[in-house]
């Protein structure tokens, strides 16, 4: 029997919940890596769970009704 990968890990410990459903082990972030070797990782603009919280939580003034910030 083969051992399970990072991914498929990942992907059971996510979706073991009582309530959990596949959208919660859907990827966050994505990581590459530049071309002079420096990794990078960017929250993806698909992601349900970003970093930063609630604009209108954080700035009430100038967040969006909607959530996205105003210019």
């Amino acid at each position: 029997m083969r051992e399970p990968t990072d991914a498929e890990k990942r992907h059971d410990q996510l979706t073991s919940a009582p309530d959990a459903t596949e959208a919660d082990a859907a990827p966050r972030i994505d990581v590459s890596t530049t071309a002079d070797g420096t990794t990078r990782i960017d929250v993806r603009d698909d992601a349900e769970v970003r970093p930063g919280g609630d604009p209108a939580i954080i700035d009430p003034e100038h967040a969006d009704p909607e959530g996205a910030e105003s210019e």
